[in-house]
Parts: structure tokens; sequence; C-alpha cells
């Protein structure tokens, strides 16, 4: 499942060391949002076109801080709700961040912030053609997932939870499936993640990497926050190469029987 070594992670041909993504609104200010990158260990961190105005002075600083980290930028097109929106808001994205990686997002519903995946494959479909390197938002449905990859997607974002709600892996089982159906994809679970356990579950699962934010930025401490975020990743992901045990429904005594006095 995912990579069966460990070696570092590639997104479409492109190859990173951390497994850990992490978003940049929300943060206290400037310097602790700086902070938490560094502590959290990240390559990749998500920004949103509309909250960070190429054009604005406060964008230009924004985009100067990450610069001076050294990450790379993965925008995204948060808050999109169709098709025409998401793929203009990519298309301004790869002109301001220089990039062709996008984070495609197709908001459907308000109360979960659950994607419209009818209208994400149609956008991924889209955006595919025009070079552009799409990472899709989306569900657990493995059908969904197989019409993403035959739109050109090479890497898939299934939710564990709803956005910024920390509740975790709301559908273990799910998750479970989609990771044994595509073996060989890059398979990272984004959004919902709320304390570094619900990140090492899903490493233990086989996912490849996590993307967080809210748990992070809206922590006491963010900055220790996103260093406990980067053990439990690691953690996690050399528990799944080491291979857990399976689960028992009945006790199984670790020490031997075995020459044990009987009265």
């Amino acid at each position: 499942m995912g990579q069966t070594n460990d070696d570092p992670l590639t997104f479409y041909g492109e190859r990173l060391d951390s497994r850990l993504l992490v978003g940049t609104s929300m943060y206290d200010s400037p310097a602790i949002l700086a902070d938490s990158v560094r502590a959290s260990g990240a390559e990749v961190v998500t920004v949103s076109l509309r909250r960070e105005a190429g054009g604005a002075q406060a964008g230009q600083s924004f985009w100067s801080l990450i610069k001076n980290l050294g990450v790379r930028v993965l925008p995204n097109t948060a808050g999109c709700r169709t098709v025409k929106e998401a793929v203009t808001t990519a298309e301004m994205a790869r002109e301001v961040f220089e990039t062709p990686w996008i984070k495609l997002e197709v908001i459907g519903e308000d109360d979960t912030l659950q994607p419209d995946v009818f209208g994400l494959v149609e956008a991924a479909r889209i955006l595919n053609r025009e070079g552009f390197r799409v990472f899709p938002y989306t569900t657990e449905d493995l059908v969904v997932a197989e019409k993403l990859l035959g739109a050109g997607c090479e890497v898939l974002m299934p939710w564990g939870a709803p956005i910024g709600s920390g509740r975790g892996l709301n559908n273990p089982y799910g998750l479970r499936s989609l990771r044994a159906h595509f073996p060989g994809v890059p398979l990272v679970v984004d959004a919902g993640i709320g304390a570094p356990s619900h990140a090492a579950a899903a490493m233990e699962m086989g996912y490849d990497a996590i993307l967080l934010n809210t748990a992070i930025a809206k922590a006491g401490d963010a900055v220790a926050m996103a260093h406990a975020f980067k053990l439990a990743v690691t953690a996690g992901r050399e528990a799944f190469l080491a291979g857990p045990m399976e689960a028992r429904d009945m006790a199984s005594p670790s020490t031997p029987v075995f020459g044990r006095a009987f009265t």
C-alpha cells in the first residue's frame, strides 16, 4: 500500500522528505506561522489565492515570508463552489505563485464543506488538460476516486472529517478501502485531523501523507503542536512499515505458560 519502503514521498515526480503538509491560515501572527512551519518540518504549505491577493501589500508581505521559509507552495481553490470559479482561481494562482501545482476544492455543501464530487471531476479534467498538477480534495468514495484518476490526477486527497472539525477519521472503513483499492496512488488525508493521534492512525493505515491547518494554528501552542504532528506522522509511517500486529478477539498471554508450576 502506498510506498512500501522508506523512500521519500513523490508527487508528480517531485520528491519530498516530509510527509506532513500544512496550511497557512488562522495563525495568530506571521512569526508564529513561520515558527510552526519550521517546527513541523513540512516542505509544502497550502495558500489560498482569495486570502492572499498577489497585488496587495499584505499579500506581498505574506509571499515574502513563504519564500524565506524555502518551502514549496500548493495553492488551493478554497471557497470555490462552481467549476468555472475553481478553474479561474487555479489559473490565477498559477500566475501569482508560479507553480502548476493546485489543490482543487469545489465545495458542494455549506455545513460540512463536503466536496461537490461531480464538479470536482469536471474541474480536474479541465485543469489536467491545461497542464496543472492537480491535488483534488475529495471524499473516500471509490467511484469518485476512479473518475479523478481517469481525469488525469496522480494524487488523491480524501477528507478524514469536515474541514476544521477536528473529528479525526470519521470513516476508517472507507479510508482503508480506498487505500486497499489504489495501492500505488499517493493518498493524503486532508481535512478534519484534530490531534496527532489522528494523523498517526491514518499513517498506520498506509496513507502517504497528512495535510492539516486548524489543528496547529488554533492549538494553545501552535509551534509545539506542529512539532507533535511531525513526530506523529513519522511514528505512524514507521509503524506501518514495521507491520502492526493483527487485532484478536481473545487474550493471548505474552508470558509463556510452559514450565509454570501448578498446584
